[in-house]
């Protein structure tokens, strides 16, 4: 009974073993950051931090502004082609503009940094990209919670005094 069930055994083994192929599947591009954040995006918190008095412990540092100036209704949309290359992006709702409201997008680099470093969406007037209008730093990359948080910061003399922080979650 034993070796019936050591030869049954053995049988199953070979079978199993012969029936299975190896398949390491087909070759797919990467996902970049692009993709990640391509669509409609709407805001879940804004924070303005005083940047002076975040430095010198001097309270508040921060300010809730989601509820002020119409920003409930605050959209962004980063539009890409059918290469998942970026071309236009759009603020939508009737907010106060803190960057231009419309242009065109790039990233510094289309893949997360090996260095634990932010993303800089940078922000352009004209479709050859060659006019700046402003830098977010892309603070958190979007993943399964399909959330993303991006840090407009203005400077004055190389020192930063105010920064945006735009918390946001697809839409689509």
């Amino acid at each position: 009974m034993r070796c019936k069930i050591i030869y049954l055994f053995a049988i199953i083994s070979l079978l199993a073993v012969g029936c299975n192929e190896q398949d390491d599947g087909g070759h797919v591009e990467p996902i970049t950051i692009y993709e990640k954040i391509n669509g409609q995006w709407g805001l879940m918190n804004l924070k303005m931090v005083d940047e002076f008095a975040k430095t010198n412990a001097i309270e508040p540092a921060e300010q809730n502004l989601s509820t002020l100036f119409n920003f409930e209704d605050f959209k962004i949309s980063f539009n890409v082609d059918d290469k998942m290359q970026p071309t236009t992006y759009q603020v939508l709702g009737d907010v106060p503009p803190l960057f231009a409201p419309n242009g065109y997008w790039e990233l510094n680099a289309p893949f997360q940094q090996t260095n634990g470093g932010a993303a800089i969406i940078y922000l352009y007037s004209d479709a050859q990209k060659t006019q700046l209008t402003d830098q977010l730093r892309l603070t958190s990359v979007p993943g399964s919670n399909e959330e993303m948080e991006i840090q407009l910061t203005r400077v004055s003399g190389g020192t930063a005094f105010v920064s945006y922080v735009f918390k946001l979650s697809a839409i689509n």
